[in-house]
């Protein structure tokens, strides 16, 4: 049997600092919920929810016209029902407050542990607004094993700003090489590691990288490879 290569460890790492949307948390649970109610348009449902999600956190950016983490998924959603032909206010309300509470991954709460046990600081840097964030956190039961959170409604713009990654340097007080950050997201693994964190992406979908700047350290499919490669 042929033996799994050995990644080479990444040294000097005071912090790690994830994403939360597709990283730590399941954004396709709120729609998976409710598949008895969307029947065949669940997939769809959430993959365009998702996408329009996105895409408003960046045009706004670029407007200038700054609205939390929540009413930028309110409207992605509002976009996908409309688009797939769903009139219905109480799916829609229960989607949204599905959203508070996503499942977390599988590895997420023992990988967190491991960490703060090896004495790593812990930290979650996320478009999310401080109530979506607060909610999910909660509902994982990972509040034990996180120093802190970061959000962007502290300083209204959203990723991939640099000015967001800069949060986690200051909030932490570790300079940027210093920090791993890992994401899901390969636009935002490729801006954070434009900005000079050590960065790990988490590709849980098999996509292609991004053509952008900015050089990821590593690439993997779970976060349960993070610890071989912080050496423990």
């Amino acid at each position: 049997m042929t033996e799994k290569p050995t990644l080479p460890t990444l040294d000097d790492i005071d912090a790690c600092v994830f994403d939360a949307y597709g990283t730590l948390f399941d954004v396709a649970a709120s729609a998976a919920r409710c598949r008895d109610e969307l029947g065949d348009k669940a997939d769809a449902l959430s993959a365009l929810w998702r996408t329009k999600q996105l895409e408003y956190t960046w045009l706004r950016s670029l407007m200038g016209e700054y609205v939390d983490f929540w009413h930028v998924t309110g409207n992605g959603l509002d976009y996908a029902m409309a688009t797939l032909g769903l009139d219905n206010p109480s799916l829609r309300s229960k989607l949204m407050e599905l959203y508070l509470r996503l499942d977390a991954y599988e590895e997420v709460k023992g990988v967190l542990t491991r960490l703060r046990e090896c004495g790593f600081k812990t930290a979650i840097l996320s478009n999310g607004s401080p109530t979506m964030l607060t909610a999910a956190i909660r509902n994982a039961r990972i509040e034990s094993v996180l120093n802190d959170f970061y959000s962007v409604d502290s300083i209204r713009i959203y990723k991939p700003d640099p000015r967001v990654y800069q949060m986690a340097v200051d909030g932490l007080n570790i300079p940027a090489e210093r920090i791993c950050f890992m994401s899901s997201n390969a636009w935002d693994a490729a801006a954070a590691a434009n900005f000079g964190f050590r960065v790990v992406w988490v590709n849980r979908f098999g996509q292609q990288p991004e053509r952008l700047p900015g050089e990821i350290a590593h690439e993997v499919k779970t976060l349960s490879d993070l610890p071989s490669l912080l050496g423990f």
